[in-house]
């Protein structure tokens, strides 16, 4: 979930489902300190939300780096950059259409999340490549936690070394309009 409401409504998902295996990743650490409501909402299976509507790039967020995602977004707007943010909600089944509509309408195309290497960045990388929509020019940055050993620290310091905070996520779209 990427925050706490969010948490709240994927566990109601979780509830309702009744037929068939599903999992929730439990957030480490703090929320962001939105308001909880007071019961959950069930969500459509593998269904995501763009959250910020922009033309030039997207970010599209699994889990708890939304906020981070939304910084990035402010920061790149200060410099002109108009950024849509999209919050995935599910690592499986993946919203191909709101993926296919992301990659049509921007230039590039981030993720982020809090996963290793060959997770959720993986599924949308081949469902892009298998659709043709990587064939056109679409610049593809994927971020995640890196194949390496990192430093036990704070969250937060662990987060910024792999580049998954605000100024990582700057730092790539950047890299990539150069």
């Amino acid at each position: 979930p990427a925050d706490e409401a969010e948490l709240v409504h994927m566990v109601a998902t979780q509830a309702a489902i009744d037929d068939q295996p599903s999992f929730l990743r439990y957030p480490r650490g703090d929320g962001i300190g939105v308001e909880i409501p007071a019961q959950g909402t069930v969500l459509p299976i593998g269904k995501g939300r763009v959250v910020r509507q922009g033309s030039k790039v997207a970010i599209l967020s699994l889990g708890p780096r939304l906020g981070e995602a939304l910084k990035a977004a402010d920061l790149l707007a200060e410099k002109g950059i108009s950024v849509t943010v999209a919050d995935a909600r599910f690592a499986k089944p993946i919203d191909e259409d709101m993926i296919a509509d992301l990659a049509r309408s921007h230039q590039i195309l981030v993720t982020v999340e809090e996963n290793a290497v060959g997770g959720f960045a993986a599924q949308v990388t081949q469902y892009l490549a298998n659709q043709g929509l990587l064939d056109k020019g679409l610049k593809l940055r994927t971020l995640c936690l890196p194949d390496r050993f990192i430093e036990h620290d704070s969250q937060a310091k662990q987060l910024a070394e792999a580049g998954l905070d605000a100024a990582g996520i700057v730092k790539t779209v950047t890299q990539a309009l150069s």
